[in-house]
């Protein structure tokens, strides 16, 4: 046997696994660290994070499920701080701190990430890295993102890679300089220090890994747990049929300006890799929805999965087979000054466009298009007991694309959120003075097919303090998710105001919108798109969707040529099979 802290004279496959394991619990266990410490819902609450933990070159040997949005940006942010200062220059406790968008593993800067190095004695092994979301960083807008911002500057406080902890103590001129630019300043620095205190979680069990079974033992681990990840692709590739697939979509910028904005990709996929094109995307634009690389590279990331092995522990290796092209200053490559408050839409467009290529090369993997959008909303004001800011900030669950073999879920946050939640009623009601009068599904007319689209949610917030204002951004609401193999599209996404007195109306953005006690914030999210031809499917399943609810007599007449008797709740089997006969 091995003494402690030397090097076992040969790495067994069981070995390599139990290390493998050791670092996949050591970055969970920094997930759940963070999410008991911070102070903000939208993280404890929402989760709105992400935790990983890189090897000593910056690539990704560990991850816990977050967002995954989030996640695919890692690699990049602890890269940026080797480019930035070197490994000769990084101390054991030092942490440094990152938001801008157009660098590193930026999204908007209300994503805030944080990297410590991890050292084993005096030999450095790898990075325990974290981005989470949080609530206030200043800017022109009360939780810092915004739907009209014309430029970055307006977004809030950048932090451009600097140190803010150094050799395990805070730095006070940076979290000063934090503290005077937030409306929220508690909570900010309180989520600040639960990201450090979770990144030193992680490097203690890492540290352990390396006494346990030598630094040597771990390194050679680490090498062959990324060659690993890498077979683990390249055997999925090899199932995939060869050849190139395009397709395109057009990302909603209703209210930013009338011109939609297209998306591209195309992908191709050899025996050795898989090239994602997006030549052809059109430019960046003076409005929030813009998409840095970063976090475009993260969407592509989450749809390599997708189609390879989507249950795999994540790691650098499972992305070499990989190549991008992403053209320099499009709406989803977006360069200084150019605002990226609401990133999400650009980036959430760019996966879709290649789940929709690849999507009927591996349909029990990938289904028809979903709502997409992460529909994020704040609802917020002054209020009249303490005077203090209130800011409610979440995301909104909404309706997925059925599958080949399945229906579409329900009421379940984008794709590019997630292992987020929405926030429950009970915190919200508890918190902050709003009234929640309404949280259904939203069963609107559409994502007809032989497996149908899950359902949206609506949601209906009752203000009941004397101020308070919305800002809000739907995408998806002028093209909805797309059908597949014949199915339906589903429905559009949209925020609907109504004011206790005046004219209630329907959007799908908008900017810090004035409310008072009484007006109602109605939010609606789409339903998914449906799969296969809607005279395929089960009669028995439609005569449940009626039963349930989710559709008419009527609708399972029209929609899916099953007669169902109001009043008995039965199938007149012959007259369905005429009516389907005669459609």
């Amino acid at each position: 046997m091995a003494r402690k802290g030397k090097m076992k004279s040969k790495l067994d496959p069981f070995t390599r696994e139990v290390i493998r394991n050791g670092l996949v619990a050591a970055a969970e266990e920094m997930f759940y660290s963070l999410g008991r410490t911070a102070k903000s819902p939208i993280i404890y609450e929402v989760l709105d994070y992400a935790c990983g933990i890189t090897d000593k070159d910056g690539r990704l040997i560990a991850q816990a499920n977050g967002v995954p949005g989030f996640l695919g940006t890692l690699t990049y942010q602890v890269q940026e701080v080797l480019q930035k200062f070197g490994a000769d220059q990084l101390n054991p406790g030092d942490v440094f701190i990152a938001n801008v968008p157009y660098s590193g593993g930026g999204t908007h800067l209300s994503d805030v990430s944080l990297v410590q190095p991890i050292f084993y004695k005096k030999t450095l092994v790898g990075f325990s890295v974290n981005k989470g979301h949080w609530t206030e960083v200043g800017g022109k807008d009360p939780g810092s993102w915004t739907t009209d911002s014309i430029e970055i500057h307006q977004e809030g406080t950048m932090f451009p890679c600097i140190r803010i902890f150094e050799k395990g103590a805070e730095i006070p001129s940076v979290v000063d300089l934090i503290r005077a630019n937030s409306r929220l300043p508690d909570e900010t620095i309180g989520d600040m220090r639960a990201q450090a205190a979770s990144l030193t979680v992680a490097a203690n069990r890492v540290v352990r890994l390396c006494e346990k079974y030598g630094i040597d033992v771990i390194l050679r681990a680490i090498q062959e747990i990324l060659q690993w990840g890498e077979r683990i692709t390249l055997n999925q590739l090899r199932g995939l049929p060869r050849g190139t697939y395009e397709s395109e979509e057009y990302l909603d910028t209703y209210g930013i300006q009338e011109k939609p904005v297209k998306v591209k990709a195309k992908v191709t996929i050899t025996d050795r890799d898989i090239t994602f094109d997006f030549s052809g995307t059109e430019g960046q634009i003076r409005g929030p929805v813009n998409c840095p690389t970063p976090a475009a590279l993260s969407a592509i990331r989450t749809m390599m999965l997708a189609t390879t092995d989507p249950h795999v522990h994540a790691n650098e290796g499972c992305f070499a087979p990989m190549k991008v092209n992403i053209p320099e200053g499009t709406v989803i490559s977006a360069t200084k000054p150019f605002p990226t408050s609401t990133f999400w839409e650009g980036m959430s467009y760019a996966q879709d466009v290649v789940w929709k290529s690849l999507a009927p090369l591996v349909p029990d993997k990938l289904t028809a298009g979903h709502f997409l959008s992460v529909c994020a909303t704040i609802v917020g004001g002054i209020h009249d007991e303490t005077g203090a800011t209130w800011l409610i900030v979440e995301p909104e669950a909404g309706g997925w694309g059925a599958g080949a073999n399945k229906d579409g879920e329900s009421g379940l946050v984008c794709s590019g959120d997630g292992e987020t939640y929405i926030m429950p009623v009970e915190i919200q009601e508890t918190r902050y003075p709003i009234l929640v009068e309404q949280f259904s599904l939203n069963t609107a007319d559409g994502g007809y097919g032989k497996n149908r689209g899950g359902f949206g949610l609506i949601r209906d917030y009752k203000i009941m303090n004397s101020n308070g204002f919305v800002t809000s951004i739907f995408g998806r609401s002028r093209f909805p998710p797309w059908g597949m193999a014949g199915g339906a599209d589903g429905t559009g996404n949209f925020i609907e105001v109504m004011p206790k007195s005046g004219k209630a109306f329907r959007t799908d953005r908008v900017a810090r919108h004035p409310l008072g006690r009484g007006d109602v914030v109605r939010l609606i999210t789409g339903v998914g798109g449906g799969y296969g031809n809607p005279m395929e499917r089960d009669p028995q399943k439609v005569l449940d969707d009626v039963r349930n609810g989710y559709i008419s007599v009527t609708q399972a007449r029209e929609k899916y040529g099953v007669i169902v008797d109001p009043n008995s709740m039965t199938i007149d089997r012959e007259e369905t099979s005429k009516l389907r006969k005669r459609l």
